[in-house]
């Protein structure tokens, strides 16, 4: 239960924002009231600019402590957690959304499509282009598939309306979200943001194609789908040699591994193991650093809590925020003891081991508490070998994929059909299956025809591009031929598919 201490209250209101169950009113006087139904989630408590709100010392009795995250909310009878899933019913935890079956939901998932026409008859490689896009696509073939006939409409499509995902597997700290990426001294986008184990560059799009640079950017997106190998340069950050299918090369060291899980999950992941590798495993990392003992994974494989402290800035229990730098596992830390602050003597005892450790496991360091209460170094023991080798052997190699991204509801639609509109409409309701290079694709929600695709997914020597700038996909639009006369389809362009591959042989 929280407190308010209300002479340094300020009344802001950032606190009843933050809180999710709002729990914190505001008084008359404008002063932070906190209610019975507070759960102890501590929101509050990092929200306060003033440090006003502090917990009781002794909890209120009658709720119940919920395990479901690291949170662990105190939720009383009738009440939910902080993040509204949990209800306590009469002293038990219950999900407040009962366990739904597809059958539940299915109707919002939407139907998939249909077996005959999840592959196109043909590719929109080699097919040539609709342009000026007032004219029918190049191939609109025919064929009868289980007793259905079906139509596969091709064409290469100019799309200035375009760019490329890069996602390359690695801790390596690149440069800061939001920097440019150059070519040479060229802009040709920006460091994106990090995922799991990752890091994104999101490169060209139509405000750069149409830029000055514009015909750098198209002919960037086309090597990098194509599988050539870039060197790209983060501002002020990292030197890259990049190619999809192969490991990133950063700063002329080629990467090796990508890690298996961040600091926190590799408790969950790796427990047992560091269970009985040392007295404490510390896994560092630039996003979310582990502390086993502390950890709630820790505590529910029966792990005493060593004492040790570390050198940053707590998230929950066992889980701490971490920070970018070139040193151990994407952190500034240069000597993996750093971690450690300090310890409670009174549970640290001489004898005691710490096994610390990268997130790949590509490092790691194992230490022993002397008399003098020192971190001395050891090597690692039988145990500790043990579990720093089941990291490794479970992270996968350093690579680095791509994903193109494409606008195809524009003006090559005009090849397709005369009513522009019912062929969007065909592609988002599962009617009409849109694919590049036969390669399936991911059409985003909303108005128009985005896709995503898998460049490795596509035969290599497919995306070209053209000088107006614009980068050139093969596109291919297949749905059961009474579907393509309803959009409005050039019915008079059709041909059987027998006839189109006897003219391909030839």
């Amino acid at each position: 239960m929280m407190i308010v201490n209300l002479e340094t209250c300020i009344g802001c209101g950032l606190c009843v924002e933050v809180c999710p169950l709002q729990a914190i009113s505001m008084t008359p006087e404008e002063k932070a009231c906190i209610s019975d139904i507070c759960v102890d989630c501590k929101a509050c408590t990092r929200a306060c600019p003033t440090e006003a709100i502090a917990p009781e010392e002794e909890p209120k009795e009658g709720g119940v402590k919920c395990p479901s995250c690291p949170i662990f909310c105190t939720i009383r009878p009738g009440n939910t957690g902080a993040c509204q899933r949990f209800v306590n019913q009469d002293g038990s935890l219950i999900r407040n959304i009962p366990l739904q079956r597809y059958e539940d939901v299915k109707e919002i998932v939407g139907e998939v499509h249909e077996e005959v026409i999840r592959r196109p008859l043909i590719t929109g490689i080699g097919a040539g282009t609709t342009y000026p896009d007032t004219k029918p696509a190049p191939y609109i073939v025919q064929s009868e598939l289980d007793g259905i006939d079906v139509v596969t409409v091709v064409t290469e499509a100019p799309m200035s309306y375009s760019g490329i995902k890069v996602k390359i597997d690695t801790d390596t700290h690149i440069g800061k979200e939001g920097a440019p990426v150059l070519i040479g001294k060229k802009r040709i986008g920006h460091l994106c943001t990090e995922e799991y184990g990752s890091k994104i560059l999101s490169l060209g799009g139509v405000n750069l194609l149409t830029g000055e640079e514009g015909l750098v950017v198209a002919k960037l997106i086309v090597d990098i789908a194509n599988r050539r190998e870039v060197h790209l340069k983060v501002e002020e950050g990292a030197e890259m040699v990049l190619q999809v299918g192969k490991a990133p090369i950063i700063n002329g060291k080629t990467g090796t591994r990508m890690r298996v899980g961040c600091g926190s999950a590799s408790m969950g992941l790796f427990g047992r193991y560091f269970l009985d590798a040392a007295d404490e495993v510390v896994v560092l990392d630039s996003h979310l650093i582990g502390q086993f003992t502390e950890h709630a994974a820790g505590k529910e494989l029966g792990a005493k809590y060593s004492g040790v402290r570390l050198r940053a800035r707590q998230s929950t229990p066992g889980r701490y925020f971490g920070e970018h730098g070139k040193g151990w596992g994407g952190t500034p830390i240069e000597s993996p003891i750093e971690i450690i602050e300090g310890f409670d003597p009174k549970i640290a005892k001489p004898g005691m081991t710490v096994l610390i450790t990268e997130t790949t496991a590509e490092r790691a360091a194992m230490f022993r508490l002397d008399e003098n209460g020192k971190f001395t170094r050891m090597d690692l023991s039988p145990k500790a070998k043990r579990a720093i080798d089941m990291m490794a052997s479970n992270c996968q190699p350093s690579t680095v994929s791509a994903i193109y991204v494409g606008g195809a509801g524009g003006s090559a639609r005009a090849g397709v059909t005369k009513i522009p509109v019912k062929l969007n409409q065909a592609i988002h309701q599962n009617r009409a299956k849109l694919t590049v290079g036969g390669a399936p694709t991911y059409i985003l929600p909303g108005g128009g025809i985005t896709f995503l695709v898998d460049v490795e997914k596509v035969m290599v020597r497919a995306f070209t591009y053209v000088p107006t700038p614009a980068t050139v996909v093969p596109l291919e639009y297949t749905m059961r031929l009474d579907e393509y006369l309803e959009i409005g389809g050039h019915k008079e362009k059709i041909r059987k598919l027998k006839e189109v591959l006897k003219e391909i042989k030839k």
